[in-house]
């Protein structure tokens, strides 16, 4: 009787754990539940359709939770997120072309391999998000035309790696941002430096910002707060520094060839000084 009643135990766990696994191999994350059953966690994989049917049937009014599913490589473009709360969503590899996230609660969310242009994230609350190598171009050349916009975005702690042009960060909360290499743990010089060509960053919060070795020429920073912001061997190149707070910011080994520094703040406490390369040629 009893070892009829282990073949029985054993069966349901056997038969449990291959549904589990075939869960897994199709790419849907399972959890066991009472008495073995099978369950859907909270973050499971939504289709397209479904979160298009979501945001068509909202009036806008009470906002859309979606926040920790899980949206991986889905086509998103275009669409009008209404405000919606993505707190900790996973958009590994979504396409989020020209969609409406202003205002979106993005916080923590993961949007690595993400395509972006002319996305508008404007007023999102991205805190603590991750863009590591976004698309933003659809070409290999890249267009100021097609850049995605953050202006106003709380962007604090943000993770970004890759290549933008022309965006739009007006007036956005980047502060204790990493836009250095991604992993300062392996050999430096082996990974990829942000390029923030032609960037707008002017009136933004850039406290503590990382954004050592970044390629930021000809970018905007008029007015920015980038006190004790890590610049160095950034590319300032013909960027334009106008009434920016510098004070206890990093440019060791720095590039100012052509930069304009007039009404800068705290230029006399900036670390490596001494080190900044073409500084007789920026201008003041």
């Amino acid at each position: 009787m009893k070892s009829g009643l282990w073949l029985l135990v054993i069966g349901v766990v056997l038969a449990c754990t291959g549904r589990a696994h075939a869960a897994e191999a199709a790419g849907t994350p399972v959890v066991l539940g009472p008495e073995g059953v099978t369950l859907a966690p909270s973050d499971a994989l939504l289709s397209a359709r479904e979160v298009t049917t979501l945001l068509f049937k909202s009036d806008g009014h009470q906002r859309i939770d979606l926040s920790r599913r899980t949206l991986r490589g889905l086509d998103l473009s275009g669409l009008d997120f209404k405000s919606a709360q993505l707190k900790g969503a996973d958009l590994y590899g979504a396409d989020l072309s020209t969609a409406n996230l202003r205002g979106t609660d993005l916080s923590g969310a993961i949007l690595n391999r993400t395509t972006i242009i002319r996305a508008d994230f404007s007023g999102a609350d991205l805190h603590g998000a991750a863009f590591m190598r976004p698309s933003v171009s659809t070409t290999l050349d890249y267009d100021a035309a097609e850049a995605p916009l953050f202006s106003g975005a709380d962007m604090r702690s943000v993770r970004f790696t890759g290549h933008m042009e022309g965006a739009d960060f007006r007036g956005a909360n980047l502060a204790g941002g990493r836009f250095g290499p991604h992993e300062p743990r392996a050999d430096i010089s082996s990974m990829p430096s942000s390029m923030l060509l032609h960037c707008d960053f002017s009136g933004a919060t850039m406290t503590g910002i990382d954004l050592s070795r970044a390629v930021l020429t000809f970018s905007r920073f008029i007015g920015a707060d980038l006190r004790r912001a890590s610049l160095d061997l950034a590319d300032l190149s013909r960027a334009d520094l106008s009434g920016a707070d510098l004070t206890g910011a990093d440019l060791t080994n720095a590039n100012l060839d052509g930069a304009i520094l007039a009404g800068v703040r705290g230029f006399d406490t900036v670390r490596g000084r001494d080190t900044i390369r073409n500084l007789d040629r920026a201008i003041r």
